[in-house]
């Protein structure tokens, strides 16, 4: 139950933070929000999921997971309420920052929430969850916003009137459920940023994080610019394609993930990088060419493989780790891929005043070229001995 229970409200938490997207580019006919204040909602989200890994990414080792996810929850809930009236980028804006620090704080203490209720059979179970339930939470949140604001009554309010009645039947779960780490001193201590990487090869970190980086930038271009690019390289005002458009990219990544359990993370890493460039390849192809078609094609291959090099990633760093400093890994793992997401969508904005999407585009690309040189150089396997997966408590 208790496991359950942890990968629903894990969903949850992600699926909440994509309701608005879909309404993006009505935000920018109605309300005149531009390309620039599209590209800050992205940054303000990041750097609030940033904020929330550095300073609490730790509490819930001492609060316990249960008490931190009920506060994941009442941060999402407030951010809706905040939504329901987006007149300017102003209320945008702010909601999307609270969306950001309630996933942050979800990244660190649901997702460790994940890993100590997991069953220890299959044993790549917890890796994949952790690592493709943000990318799910995120699509099954953007195409049920893009459904009910397409084809359901009051489109810019009952989408987030559904996720707040989730939010509740979330929360009702977790309070069903058992708990996994008792209260502890040390609350004040751990506000101090400080991040864990326990195993000794640390040299795995900066090539995990390449993949962090290179992945999740170009997610953040999705998320940032999704709507636009269905409306405007792609042809179609469909909130619901523009649902899809973004989700083309995200969904996927629960079949990549999986994949990466038959190989070692090293192997995972590689293949992975050089699917997903190709991909991105492909991606641009089709923003030039604006085929939809083979626009969404590439954007699944892309995320496929973004969930095997990911998952393979997280393998490496959480081997042999013990539950009680899981919460710091998780916490530096989501800390790199946000601040992975972050910067380039801020550069990103600031290029948008002089340059097109598809120039953008081709930016993200180059990136994930950099980052599949460093991947096919420098991978390694954890030199541990289990190197298979999380080992549950």
């Amino acid at each position: 139950m208790g496991f359950i229970a942890a990968t629903i409200s894990l969903l949850m938490a992600f699926a909440v933070s994509a309701t608005p997207i879909p309404l993006y580019d009505i935000y920018r006919r109605a309300d005149g929000l531009t390309y620039s204040d599209l590209s800050l909602t992205a940054v303000v989200y990041f750097v609030g999921a940033i904020t929330a890994l550095l300073i609490f990414g730790r509490i819930s080792d001492h609060l316990g997971r249960k008490p931190v996810t009920f506060l994941v929850f009442g941060l999402e809930a407030v951010a809706c309420i905040l939504l329901l009236d987006v007149d300017s980028a102003l209320p945008l804006v702010i909601g999307r920052l609270l969306l950001g620090l309630a996933c942050g704080l979800a990244s660190s203490a649901i997702a460790s929430y994940v890993v100590d209720s997991a069953p220890s059979s299959p044993h790549w179970l917890p890796a994949v969850v952790v690592a493709n339930s943000p990318m799910t939470g995120l699509t099954l949140g953007a195409i049920a916003s893009g459904a009910l604001v397409e084809y359901g009554p009051y489109p810019r309010v009952l989408c987030y009137l559904v996720v707040l009645a989730g939010i509740v039947v979330s929360a009702l779960l977790v309070t069903l459920s058992k708990g996994t780490v008792t209260r502890t001193p040390g609350l004040l201590a751990s506000l101090r940023p400080k991040f864990s990487l326990p195993q000794a090869d640390r040299r795995l970190y900066p090539v995990a994080a390449c993949t962090f980086v290179a992945t999740w930038a170009l997610g953040g271009f999705f998320q940032a610019y999704g709507p636009s690019i269905a409306a405007d390289q792609l042809g179609t005002q469909d909130t619901l394609t523009a649902a899809l458009v973004f989700s083309s990219y995200l969904l996927p990544c629960v079949i990549g993930g999986p994949l990466a359990g038959r190989f070692s993370p090293a192997t995972a890493q590689r293949l992975g990088m050089v699917v997903f460039t190709l991909a991105v390849g492909g991606v641009l192809v089709a923003l030039k060419m604006s085929a939809v078609g083979v626009f969404l094609l590439t954007s699944a291959i892309a995320g496929a493989a973004q969930g095997t090099v990911v998952t393979g990633s997280i393998r490496s760093l959480l081997a042999d780790v013990s539950p009680q400093k899981r919460a710091g890994v998780l916490s530096l793992i989501y800390a790199t891929s946000y601040t992975g997401a972050a910067v380039p969508s801020f550069i990103a904005g600031q290029l948008s005043h002089f340059m097109g999407l598809f120039q953008i585009a081709v930016c993200y690309g180059f990136l994930a070229i950099l980052a599949c040189i460093i991947i096919l150089l420098f991978a390694r396997n954890p030199q541990v001995s289990n190197i298979q997966a999380i080992t549950c408590a």
